[in-house]
């Protein structure tokens, strides 16, 4: 998963008897475990959580017994939600493969395979061509290894 930064920064930042509070819990937590992970950081250092406005429902806060256990339930929820799409996009993507439908993401990439040979040519280093193009890095060593 990729490093949250920002997040990193606000959690190391809280201090004893602060409130941490975010607009979304899905832009908190990825799942339920980094959820309750998040919480546990913060309760450690003595800080509450607060959601003030959840749509349909009073707001959230980790200081009362009844706030931990909507946020348990709300994240059990939204980790469900989350499963669920993943799944029925699997099962849709497996259909379309069936059907011969499925064609994937468009290689950006390879279809700048003769643009990065020119640029490599001309003495431009990867990074500055993946910049120049738009594309990863990464990308550009692929490219050139296949065309070695």
């Amino acid at each position: 998963m990729a490093e949250r930064q920002q997040l990193e920064a606000a959690l190391d930042f809280v201090r004893e008897g602060d409130t941490f509070c975010v607009t979304k819990l899905d832009r908190l937590a990825r799942s339920v475990a980094d959820l309750l992970a998040i919480v546990a950081r913060l309760e450690a250092k003595k800080v509450s959580l607060c959601v003030p406005s959840m749509s349909g429902t009073q707001a959230l806060d980790t200081s009362t017994s009844t706030g931990r256990l909507m946020l348990a339930v709300i994240g059990a929820v939204g980790q469900a939600e989350r499963e669920a799409m993943l799944e029925r996009q699997r099962e849709g993507i497996a259909k379309a493969k069936a059907e011969n439908r499925y064609k994937g993401r468009v290689p950006t990439a390879r279809r700048q395979a003769t643009e990065i040979a020119r640029l490599k040519s001309e003495g431009i280093r990867p990074p500055e061509i993946a910049r120049k193009l738009g594309i990863g890095r990464a990308s550009v060593y692929r490219v050139l290894k296949a065309a070695a």
